[in-house]
């Protein structure tokens, strides 16, 4: 049976094409609407609709004498752990839409009002569930600078020269900044004032200060001011199943909208997370 003919009474082809359009908009548009989605690592092996998927780290190479894999007989192994992350969330947005709203705004009217206000909600929940695991496993930092711009160019340094097992230092176009809107806007006051800076002053957003992105966000955890991380250090792994019909609620003369979607999230760089929280009073 073809999904508009849940509701008998709308059955026009210019329905049909809407509802098309609605059952599509959703996945589309929360990717576009939520800033993790294009800070999250998409270098992960699975489906996530299987429930989990598997990221791996590699190590550094290391450099060894000439011969020495001849003597061995082997090359030195792959280092690569795996990360696994479960998609554990399980959420649901089920709302009910009157017979009469339906049968005075149309089907489709209803549905392209709910997705838009859902498609918000959705984001919302994994733009705070993406930063509040990035904070959870940041290490806390306490810059001596006195203003915020020389605080967070400080922050900066710390992350672009770090040495491990698995990095040599991380270039600025591979580190995002994110600040809350308080940060944000001393930043951009700061830059406003400088006779030559880098940046259009005059646009709300900026791409880059000293090769960094930076970005403003609402979803950051209490207290926290700043994270400054390299791309890729979280992973969120999403499946949200499209619109199915207005379905009608049994011994009522309502139908519901719905929405179902799961997530997980993890650090998979936990040593490339670094946070400053707002100074205790």
């Amino acid at each position: 049976m073809a999904r508009t003919k849940a509701i008998s009474m709308l059955q026009e082809a210019a329905t049909k094409g809407d509802l098309s359009e609605i059952y599509g908009i959703v996945i589309d548009n929360v990717m576009k609407d939520t800033l993790s989605s294009g800070l999250k690592s998409q270098a992960y092996s699975g489906n996530p609709a299987a429930g989990s998927v598997e990221y791996k780290r590699f190590t550094n190479s290391e450099a060894k004498e000439y011969g020495t894999a001849r003597t061995a007989g082997k090359g030195s192994a792959l280092k690569a752990p795996t990360i696994t992350v479960n998609l554990d969330k399980h959420r649901e947005i089920v709302e009910e839409a009157a017979k009469f709203d339906i049968d005075t705004f149309g089907v489709a009217s209803i549905m392209a009002r709910r997705a838009a206000n859902h498609i918000d909600t959705m984001a919302t929940e994994l733009d705070v569930a993406f930063f509040a695991t990035a904070a959870a496993a940041a290490t806390k930092v306490e810059p001596k600078a006195s203003t915020t711009l020389e605080k967070i160019e400080e922050i900066i340094v710390m992350l672009e020269t770090v040495k491990n097992d698995y990095v040599r230092g991380i270039n600025r176009n591979m580190i995002d900044v994110v600040l809350s809107p308080t940060l944000y806007s001393d930043v951009r006051t700061k830059l406003d004032s400088l006779p030559n800076a880098n940046v259009d002053t005059a646009a709300e957003a900026f791409a880059m200060y000293h090769g960094v992105k930076f970005y403003n966000c609402l979803n950051l955890p209490e207290n926290t001011q700043a994270i400054v991380m390299a791309q890729g250090s979280v992973g969120e792994p999403v499946v949200s199943y499209p619109y199915s019909n207005p379905e009608k609620i049994p011994l009522s003369n309502d139908y519901a909208v719905s929405l179902f979607f799961d997530y997980g999230a993890k650090a998979l760089t936990p040593d490339l997370i670094f946070k400053m929280e707002a100074a205790a009073e």
